[in-house]
């Protein structure tokens, strides 16, 4: 249950509107006016909860829980507890989500801070809210029902669109920014990318003078770093979603609905396919194609171009299939040699 002094619950809903919500089949019809107050954990939850079960490994709470209610995929409905009323969906947890959110929504409260430091001929949409201490540079436009945090940095002719978030102590620049983005605390993008011409009498500085551009419903965790581009722009696809501590070179060009975990490295100039997956710690060479789908392998080193749909693991990294056998026949070696 989640802390009343840091986040906001909205009033109760009946278990009828809550399977209305998600498209959701009662196991008891009965109960459908049963109040539900607030979302809970299987072991926390109690005789006015809602929980979930998504991950089989919790079976043992879910057949012990006191939830009022919960959410299950159809085939575990024979093993919950006689007096928890069942939501039944093929996908629980997106279930949840949409519940969780129905209970806590996402509302933003204020106005343009006094405090906050706007320079001229910005274009600040309806609705939005500008804390103490943010900076708006001069030409910002802002879209409608956007947030940006205090400390927060918007430098000049940034565009960011409707319904979007800036976190505290980000800093923005050289970049165009779509609807519904979530940019979170500390982010840095539009910086100068890492080009330079080497020489023994000193490196010379090749200038960057590309952008990056963002798309739309993109979440972009907190002290991520991504660069614009040296001529071409760095490109963000609709709806990716990027982990915290992440690093986008210069000219790298990412999908649709990608998945970038936590620690990631992607070197200038790659190219991240739709709907790829690449897991913590890995890096990505420059100039590099992942193809569509692709699934890249924690802490991997990718120094080649991964196919479409492939999983690749390692470093250097491979296909997962020969990884493994790789892995295997070097234990067998060992055990020979003992």
């Amino acid at each position: 249950m989640a802390d009343s002094k840091f986040f906001s619950r909205s009033e109760p809903f009946t278990i009828q509107q809550l399977a209305d919500l998600v498209q959701a089949e009662i196991s008891d019809p009965s109960k459908a006016g049963m109040i539900i107050s607030d979302v809970a954990a299987l072991d926390k939850a109690g005789e006015s909860h809602i929980s979930f079960l998504d991950n089989i490994k919790y079976k043992d709470m879910f057949t012990q829980t006191k939830a009022a209610a919960c959410i299950v995929a159809p085939e575990h409905k024979d093993i919950a507890p006689s007096a928890t009323v069942l939501l039944m969906t093929p996908k629980p947890y997106k279930a949840y989500a949409h519940i969780a959110q129905a209970f806590y929504p996402a509302t933003i409260e204020g106005s343009v801070s006094e405090k906050a430091i706007i320079g001229t001929d910005c274009d600040i949409g309806e609705g939005c809210v500008i804390a103490a201490g943010a900076v708006l540079q001069d030409g910002v436009k802002l879209g409608a029902g956007s947030f940006v945090d205090s400390g927060a940095v918007i430098g000049r002719n940034v565009e960011i669109g409707q319904g979007s978030r800036v976190g505290a102590n980000a800093v923005l620049s050289h970049c165009i920014v779509g609807d519904h983005v979530n940019i979170y605390p500390g982010c840095c993008i539009g910086q100068d990318g890492f080009g330079f011409a080497p020489d023994p009498a000193g490196f010379v500085k090749v200038p960057q003078l590309g952008r990056v551009i963002i798309g739309n419903g993109v979440e972009i965790g907190s002290n991520t770093t991504i660069d614009r581009g040296a001529g071409p722009d760095t490109e963000i696809g609709d709806g990716t979603w990027i982990d915290n501590l992440v690093q986008i070179g210069h000219n790298v060009k990412i999908g649709r609905s990608c998945i970038i975990i936590s620690q990631v490295g992607i070197s200038g100039s790659s190219v991240i396919g739709d709907y790829s997956v690449i897991a913590g710690q890995a890096g990505i060479a420059g100039h590099l194609n992942v193809g569509m789908g692709a699934r890249i392998g924690a802490q991997s080193g990718v120094m080649r171009d991964v196919p479409a749909g492939e999983e690749y693991i390692g470093s250097p990294a491979m296909p997962a299939r020969q990884f493994m056998r790789q892995i295997a026949a070097m234990k067998g070696l060992i055990k020979k040699k003992n």
